[in-house]
């Protein structure tokens, strides 16, 4: 009787591609639950917010413009938004924000040149910005070697301009300026008036003050103390002695 053969039952193995594919979605779990674990961590939290260069800008309203605080996302800071933000203050020219990690955010600030100072009604003394921005002194004793600004509304738009004439001109060249007063007309009304620490008043405009600088230095250094006047035209006139100084010259003659 001839024997019947009875065919053998393989077992099915995987194959290798789809081992490979489990392998990888088991890679992308592992890669997913420890980036879960790290955003849960204090390592990506902000630990440290450093504020450089701020002078006339309290770290208050810095911290409250910025939009940061300790304890967020260190990784979702945007250094471009953060840098935007802060260049909206009136009293910020740059911001630059550097992240190191762990967890350090450090934002260097430029602020606007100081170029004038004023009192306020309480009598307080506030340094006027190049950007028109009026911030208070909190130094004590502080020398003041920029000019004042007198009888000036807070809401004059020449006040804005005369600062930004003020921030283009060297400071050699307005250092014997000790005082500035609103003097408007017709035909300048941009006019205003200059004293200086070396007794000379000076009429001339807003618009003009850049370019006749040069010509009110050099008065100054080689005249006495007179009237000095920068607009279509230059002139000085010095002033006219005191009669009492005139009858002393007389009697020391006699």
């Amino acid at each position: 009787m001839p024997k019947t053969r009875v065919p053998l039952l393989k077992e099915d193995k995987p194959s290798k591609k789809m081992s490979r594919k489990v392998t990888f979605i088991l890679l992308l779990l592992f890669i997913a639950l420890l980036a879960v674990i790290f955003f849960r961590s204090s390592l990506s939290r902000i630990t440290e917010i450093q504020f450089q260069g701020n002078k006339y800008t309290a770290q208050d309203e810095l911290m409250s413009q910025s939009g940061l605080s300790i304890g967020g996302q260190f990784f979702a800071v945007s250094k471009a938004s953060v840098e935007a933000s802060l260049k909206e203050l009136m009293t910020i020219q740059e911001a630059e924000v550097v992240k190191s990690f762990p967890g350090v955010v450090t934002i260097s600030i430029k602020e606007y040149p100081a170029v004038a100072y004023e009192l306020d009604e309480g009598g307080i003394l506030e340094a006027i910005l190049s950007s028109g921005a009026a911030v208070a002194v909190n130094e004590t004793g502080i020398a003041v070697e920029k000019p004042i600004l007198t009888n000036w509304d807070a809401g004059d738009p020449y006040k804005a301009k005369l600062c930004q004439a003020l921030a283009s001109i060297p400071n050699e060249l307005t250092s014997d300026i000790s005082e500035i007063v609103p003097s408007p007309t017709l035909s300048f009304p941009d006019r205003i008036k200059l004293y200086t620490r070396s007794h000379f008043e000076v009429i001339t405009a807003i618009s003009l003050l850049k370019d006749k600088v040069e010509y009110l230095n050099q008065v100054i250094e080689t005249e006495e103390p007179g009237l000095i006047k920068m607009l279509e035209a230059d002139s000085y006139v010095p002033f006219q002695p005191a009669q009492g100084a005139n009858e002393d010259k007389e009697g020391t003659q006699e």
